[in-house]
């Protein structure tokens, strides 16, 4: 599936010090995917962040048109147990 990420969204990684290649990682290959209540969709993955032995949720915001994941938004959150979706 193709991806694409808007420039809002490449401007705030920045900002946020997200690499884009996570970002793209995390949305072609995401833990889960959860929806949202605008009828966009969250795909996230959880990763451990080695120099604060601390376990962190990477989110990314996207939405589906036709065969394209389009990226609207990335966030780094410490707040795993709040956001993850216990299966």
């Amino acid at each position: 599936m193709k991806f694409i990420l808007l420039k809002h969204a490449r401007d705030q990684a920045k900002e946020r010090g997200i690499n884009i290649k996570t970002i793209e990682d995390t949305i072609s290959n995401p833990e889960q995917i959860i929806p949202d209540e605008k009828g966009m969709k969250i795909a996230q993955r959880k990763y451990l962040d080695k120099s604060k032995k601390k376990e962190y949720l990477i989110r990314v915001v996207f939405k589906e048109e036709r065969e394209a994941r389009i990226g609207i938004t990335a966030y780094i959150t410490s707040k795993v147990k709040k956001y993850w979706m216990q299966k």
